[in-house]
């Protein structure tokens, strides 16, 4: 049987080949910006929260979060395009109790607005955070021994795997973890 003629049309691109395109919805922003954001709002957050938080959290609309805003003193401009946002954090049902955990919440939240949601922000954050906290550790490091048994191969926890002889570490080098 013949094959159809769409078959038969070759592929301008092979399926393995480097495509500058990637798969799924575009980035609106660089995780690393949003990440940043989110910090420097947990910073200015800490220093104004004393005079800004009695009024926020009896705040009803966008206009009484923006007087709420005004106790921010230099920061004021931070945070007022924001006041719908804010006020929808604030409203949110899953509000921490907890000072610092407000601070991080708000923070993290506007850290990605215009582009992203704040529940969108805030994952990235946790993502980045998790990202650059277990970015370039050594997961596992070997020895090739000679042994006196006539061993000569990788240690198996800093040992001989033949005869169990210790690996000896010079005392300068410090405590090392098996």
């Amino acid at each position: 049987m013949a094959r159809p003629e769409s078959a038969r049309i070759k592929a301008k691109k092979g399926l393995d080949s480097d495509s500058p395109k990637r798969r799924g919805p575009h980035r609106q922003i660089q995780p690393t910006t949003v990440l940043g954001r989110a910090d420097n709002n947990r910073w200015i957050l800490q220093q104004v929260w004393d005079s800004v938080w009695p009024s926020l959290s009896e705040s009803q609309s966008p206009e009484d979060v923006n007087k709420a805003l005004e106790n921010a003193g230099a920061y004021e401009q931070q945070f007022v395009p924001w006041a719908a946002a804010i006020l929808g954090v604030l409203n949110e049902k899953r509000f921490p109790k907890r000072k610092k955990a407000r601070i991080n919440f708000i923070a993290d939240s506007l850290a990605g607005i215009p582009n992203v949601s704040p529940r969108r922000s805030r994952d990235i954050c946790v993502e980045e955070r998790a990202r650059k906290k277990r970015a370039h550790q050594i997961v596992r490091y070997e020895f090739y021994i000679v042994c006196s048994c006539g061993r000569k191969g990788h240690s198996v926890k800093h040992a001989c795997p033949k005869c169990g002889a210790k690996i000896l570490f010079p005392p300068h080098l410090g405590t090392v973890f098996v």
